[in-house]
């Protein structure tokens, strides 16, 4: 007997479990139940499963009997002239929605041309097999299968024009490219998810060539003059929020410029941006450490007791610009809470422009980040004038296998010429012979080379240049979000240790790897420095080994164990200290040896 599962529920038991799928997928295909029912006959378990449930990714496939697919050229043309729809085809069982535990047991073909006898079904086309991200490669058939898994990945990370109403939102972080283009080299998912409103690259023209050393590996060298025409230009946008709070007490925030008897108070230079009401007016440039909203707090640990009011015991809480970070406030939104508490919530601009380090990758997994901003009269040039924006390194081809990449520069090229789009969706796009054929009407040569000159000696340059036209991406990833140095700066309460992390103002920590490099390069005396960020000198008794306390009475430095006061200023580390004191709360007696330095 096999069981029957209905979505993991035990139903009961059959003998005959090959006709009972058989009959649940008849019915489904004729409508009498519907189509959201998934079957399939486990046979190493013995079991069958059928599901109803939501969550299940489902994907429509083509039915396929006696090697022929049932979706006919007379539905394709019922659906073009109106006729039929997409409802009518699963209607009819010639489409079903299959889930990922039915597939299993199906031999499902990527075209009609590789349809046999033994197939169950047939993908509608065969760039169903990619996801969202990855249909918008193209020629991706011709790259190697990590690349179009890169690929896929840094275009959720690049910027583009993501939403049209961005000045009436209010996002905690956001990036806007400032002149996004459609790409000349298509596929047929940017058409279906109409992204030519909301474009996510620049067009431009590049050449593999390796330069100057300034592109080695994967970095990129990109025309100054590009740059300054527009190219990679986007904005950064961050909102700050205040909210005034309701306390215990009737005590509450004040959106105010705080008064100079505040705690915390700051320097008048840190609220002179701000209005009367203690916000920060649109337009206004601000730095870090800026204050956009001027609020103030009743004091914390208030106990009802000790109920006291006036200036002087409220504390200063206002919202700054963070560390590292600055720009123009863009928007300025008034609201309240679900509570009723005022709100505010200010919103600055800093504008991009690409600078060493910025990265920037094409479709096809090809990152790099900018080496060197090369003036434009001094980069390359072809005999009709045209200077490459980029010059991207030949290295980076031969290794990866990113020959979808060569195909969309030849094709970018005649679209640039033709003033057309070129089709690169998977399986279906334009023939490389075609391609070629198209170059070499337009009166270059088919392999896309061309010769170049020297913009620095106007000499020929003895080898041909491959040449074109590809889009590329500008990702999240920007220098300036990274940047980070400290001198002296905030330390934490417990280790009195320098702050971890860019955005809490910390410190740069030198592990064991790093102390190596500075011995290697001659540099060993900075170490002393380096490995003492926690210094503190501690009086510690010599007969005991203890560390010793100050005695506020008698004025001098007393061991509490002896109660003598022979004690030796010994330097540590404040962690060790620390340990210590740990110890001692575990009853362990740590006994410090104290000698004179030899």
């Amino acid at each position: 007997m096999t069981d029957v599962f209905l979505n993991g529920k035990f139903m009961g038991t059959t003998e005959q479990p090959k006709e009972l799928v058989g009959e649940v997928k008849d019915k489904r295909r004729k409508g009498s139940i519907p189509n959201g029912f998934n079957v399939r006959f486990n046979e190493d378990e013995d079991n069958i499963r059928i599901n109803t449930d939501s969550g299940r990714v489902r994907r429509p496939l083509v039915r396929v009997e006696d090697g022929e697919p049932l979706l006919e050229d007379e539905h394709i043309e019922s659906i073009q002239e109106g006729d039929m729809c997409w409802s009518d085809l699963i209607d009819e069982g010639i489409i079903e929605w299959i889930d990922a535990a039915e597939e299993e047991d199906l031999l499902v073909a990527p075209s009609d041309e590789e349809l046999t006898d033994k197939h169950t079904h047939v993908e509608i086309h065969p760039a169903n097999i990619l996801g969202l991200n990855a249909s918008l490669i193209p020629f991706p058939e011709h790259n190697r299968g990590d690349r179009i898994s890169y690929g896929a990945k840094m275009v959720g990370q690049t910027l583009g024009f993501y939403s049209a109403n961005y000045p009436l939102r209010a996002d905690t972080k956001s990036n806007l490219l400032s002149y996004p283009q459609t790409p000349i080299v298509t596929t047929q998912s940017e058409e279906a998810l109409e992204l030519e409103k909301h474009p996510l690259g620049q067009n431009v023209v590049v050449a593999l060539l390796s330069y100057k050393g300034f592109n080695i590996e994967d970095a990129l060298i990109v025309n100054q003059d590009s740059v300054e025409r527009g190219f990679g230009r986007s904005y950064f946008f961050r909102t700050y929020d205040a909210e005034k709070q309701k306390y215990s007490g009737g005590q509450e925030d004040e959106l105010m410029i705080p008064d100079k008897d505040v705690r915390g108070y700051r320097s008048e230079d840190a609220y002179s941006h701000l209005a009367e009401d203690g916000v920060v007016p649109p337009e206004v440039a601000v730095e870090s450490g800026d204050v956009l909203v001027g609020k103030t707090s009743p004091l914390r640990f208030m106990g009802t007791g000790e109920f006291v009011t006036g200036i002087q015991n409220r504390r200063e809480t206002s919202v700054t610009v963070r560390h590292g970070e600055g720009g123009v406030a863009d928007k300025v939104l008034l609201s309240e809470t679900e509570d009723g508490n005022k709100l505010v919530k200010v919103t600055l601009r800093e504008q991009r422009v690409p600078e060493l380090g910025d990265k920037f990758a094409t479709r096809h997994g090809q990152k790099g980040v900018i080496g060197l901003l090369e003036p434009g009269k001094n980069m390359p040039f072809t005999s009709d004038g045209i200077t490459p924006d980029i010059i991207l390194n030949p290295h980076g081809i031969p290794s990866r296998q990113t020959v979808g990449q060569l195909l969309e520069i030849l094709s970018g090229k005649i679209g640039a010429l033709d003033g057309e789009k070129v089709d690169g969706t998977a399986f279906s796009g334009e023939e490389e012979g075609n391609l070629r054929e198209k170059l070499k009407n337009l009166g270059f040569r088919s392999d896309g080379k061309e010769v170049l000159y020297n913009g620095a000696t106007g000499e020929k340059m003895e080898a041909e240049i491959f040449m074109g036209v590809v889009y590329y991406e500008k990702l999240e990833h920007m220098v300036s979000n990274k940047l980070h140095a400290r001198s002296r700066g905030p330390v934490t309460l417990l280790t009195k240790q320098p702050t971890e992390g860019r955005a809490k103002e910390g410190g740069l920590r030198l592990g064991e790897m790093e102390k190596d490099c500075f011995i290697g390069h001659g540099a060993s005396m900075t170490l002393k420095e380096r490995f003492s960020s926690d210094e503190v000198v501690l009086p510690v008794c010599k007969k005991c080994g203890v560390v010793a306390v100050e005695d506020e009475s008698k004025g001098e430095v007393v061991c509490p164990m002896c109660k003598e006061s022979d004690v030796e200023e010994v330097p540590m580390s404040y962690a060790f200290k620390l340990l210590l004191d740990e110890l001692k709360s575990m009853v362990i007696y740590p006994k410090l040896d104290v000698k004179e330095e030899v």
